[in-house]
């Protein structure tokens, strides 16, 4: 298991995907991070959550499927490292490879831009975990459906941009039509912003929104354990 992280590891660090994760959330923040004004609540939320989006809809699905059409979730199956355990160190690297992205947000946006950071750090993990999980989830289901990693890489390209748009990651909440950004807080992308959003506000996270995550997270993960085929 060590061994098989150890090459996983290797393998994520040479990947593209991985340090556009990084960059592009970071380009957005330094970008419009100069002009936004102290205390404020959306510019910071709004980047962290592009960022575990970006793993969890591009990365995650396009590294898996991309296993299985290559035939290595199948060779797998017939040697000691089962493919179980590949998912298990996948999940973890790119889990971790999320809390990177999200703390080179937050070390930059605290030491270089001097945002506001929130306090109440025990809600920003519990919303931070419940976002990762369900935007995970989805790209356990893309990876189960997709037939190849193109494939994946285009459903997750299909599913992020309207589900940025109706989160409020692409126009601010307050320019949308009041029905479109209702349903939009309603959505996986969306709860996950709109709680992270009241945290920065100094509030508790809606108990609501937290119920969506963690629905959409359980729900889509039995949905993508059902349909996931290792060959």
């Amino acid at each position: 298991m060590m061994k098989l992280a150890a090459v996983e590891t290797k393998l994520l660090t040479r990947e593209p995907g991985a340090l556009f994760s990084l960059l592009i959330p970071l380009f957005i923040l330094v970008v419009f991070g100069s002009s936004i004004e102290p205390g404020d609540t959306v510019l910071l939320p709004m980047a962290l959550a592009i960022a575990v989006g970006m793993v969890g809809l591009y990365l995650l699905p396009t590294t898996l499927a991309t296993y299985r059409e290559r035939g290595i979730l199948r060779r797998l199956s017939a040697t000691p490292v089962r493919p179980g355990n590949l998912l298990v160190v996948q999940l973890i690297l790119q889990l971790i490879l999320a809390v990177t992205a999200c703390g080179l947000l937050l070390a930059v946006a605290g030491t270089v831009l001097g945002a506001h950071l929130p306090t109440r750090v025990p809600y920003v993990a519990l919303v931070f975990l419940l976002g990762t999980a369900s935007m995970f989830a989805i790209g356990l289901l893309i990876a189960a459906l997709a037939p190849n990693g193109r494939a994946a890489n285009g459903i997750g390209v299909l599913l992020y941009f309207p589900m940025a748009y109706l989160a409020g990651l692409m126009q601010p909440k307050d320019q949308m039509p009041a029905m479109v950004a209702r349903i939009g807080e309603y959505t996986p992308l969306g709860a996950f912003g709109q709680s992270m959003r009241e945290v920065w506000a100094g509030a508790a996270p809606s108990p609501l929104l937290l119920g969506v995550l963690a629905g959409y997270a359980l729900v889509v993960s039995i949905a993508a354990a059902k349909f996931f085929r290792w060959e």
